[in-house]
């Protein structure tokens, strides 16, 4: 059926002119508490992916109010998660686009209710979903409106289901996915489904060392997850190529690591050790070595798809690794695709996002697309809706 098959597109509503539409979108945004207690907006990025769609649609003559949820409140009015400092930065960047507020503060967004769906979608004519970031929940403002009103993908939303897609169905070869992160639990089925679809699979990352204790390599004090060795040891005998580290840039017994903090920077010396850690010393990026090699391996790739800082890339000790592939990400010649969350931060920080082919928005969703395959609430809500393309 192809990526976009059967989703509605903004070509797929009706006329708009002088119709009132409701659009979802992800403005989930980091928040800056001033010294007088101001929240400001801190990263605006996801507000700026859902400009064109909203551009578009205020183009045409629509009347466009804006939809999100932000932060983490109880389903009910939380002061820390007032869309008032979001609202402010929409006007700046888009004016003429209505914001409304915070969804979680009703409990009936995250429980999908009926009722909340309808007054929710009272008085408009159409609805656009341009939160790929939130398409993997099941919530009301996600899989609701599209059951009654005329619905369609954003523009930026449509373009995160054709690259992730297309990545998944047809890569240019060889295709190359680096995976970090911390925990090996949230990410162990996205790795089942891509050791089925890479030719090369690079871990790295804390849930590397629950991979090199299933190869049966000793990890000190390295994050370790011994719940999961068994499905890990799996997945090394699959038959896919995967690559782990040979070598280590650990922290000393007792030392700390982070980014510095009340003027006192993290303690403790580093050093880089092939093959075992000795007890008590802990593992928190990729060796030199390593580097170089998932460097190689990134450069000769025909796509390449990275999600997840390798190493603890907010103590600078410890952000060479995540640096070096980043790197070899932004010069490679192949088509190179970033997965969203910390992987984002990392190359923001490098000042490399430029230098990729696609950076999704997504975090979490992209990881849900990828393990579900294409399918996640929101996609298929769109697709059976009204007026989406049959056949």
């Amino acid at each position: 059926m192809g990526q976009l098959g059967g989703l509605p597109l903004l070509e797929d509503l009706p006329e708009l002119d002088g119709t009132r539409v409701l659009v979802r979108v992800d403005f989930n945004v980091p928040l800056h508490i001033g010294v007088r207690g101001k929240a400001t907006v801190a990263d605006d990025f996801r507000i700026t992916a859902a400009l064109p769609t909203l551009r578009r649609l205020l183009d045409e003559g629509a009347d466009v109010v804006a939809c999100s949820h932000l932060g983490r409140p109880a389903g009910a009015p939380d002061p820390r998660w007032e869309m008032d400092p979001v609202r402010e930065r929409l006007q700046v960047l888009c004016p003429g686009v209505g914001l409304m507020e915070n969804l979680r503060f009703d409990p009936g967004e995250k429980a999908n209710d009926s009722s909340f769906v309808q007054r929710l979608i009272e008085g408009f004519d159409a609805y656009v979903d341009e939160a790929f970031g939130a398409a993997h929940r099941a919530h009301a403002s996600i899989v609701g409106p599209p059951r009654f009103l005329p619905s369609a993908a954003g523009l930026r939303f449509a373009r995160e289901v054709e690259v992730l897609g297309g990545i998944l169905e047809h890569p240019a070869r060889p295709f190359v996915a680096v995976v970090g992160g911390a925990k090996v639990a949230d990410k162990l089925e996205v790795l089942k489904v891509l050791a089925t679809k890479v030719d090369t699979l690079v871990v790295g990352g804390g849930m590397a060392y629950t991979f090199m204790a299933a190869r049966g390599q000793h990890v000190g004090s390295s994050l370790l997850d011994e719940t999961h060795i068994e499905a890990c040891r799996d997945l090394l005998d699959s038959g896919v190529r995967i690559l782990l580290p040979t070598d280590t840039r650990a922290l000393e017994p007792g030392g700390t690591f982070g980014p510095p903090s009340g003027g006192h920077g993290p303690r403790g010396s580093v050093k880089v050790i092939e093959g075992d850690l000795p007890d008590g010393w802990t593992g928190l990026d990729i060796g030199p070595d390593t580097a170089a090699a998932f460097a190689d391996v990134v450069a000769g790739a025909g796509t390449v798809l990275w999600n997840g800082p390798l190493g603890a890339f907010e103590d600078k000790r410890f952000a060479r690794g995540t640096r070096i592939v980043a790197e070899a990400m932004a010069h490679s010649p192949g088509f190179t695709v970033v997965g969203g969350g910390d992987s984002v931060s990392a190359l923001d920080e490098l000042g490399l996002a430029d230098e990729v082919d696609f950076v999704s928005t997504g975090g979490g969703a992209s990881l849900t697309f990828i393990e579900k395959e294409g399918h996640l609430p929101g996609i298929d809500a769109l697709r059976l809706a009204p007026n989406a393309p049959r056949g």
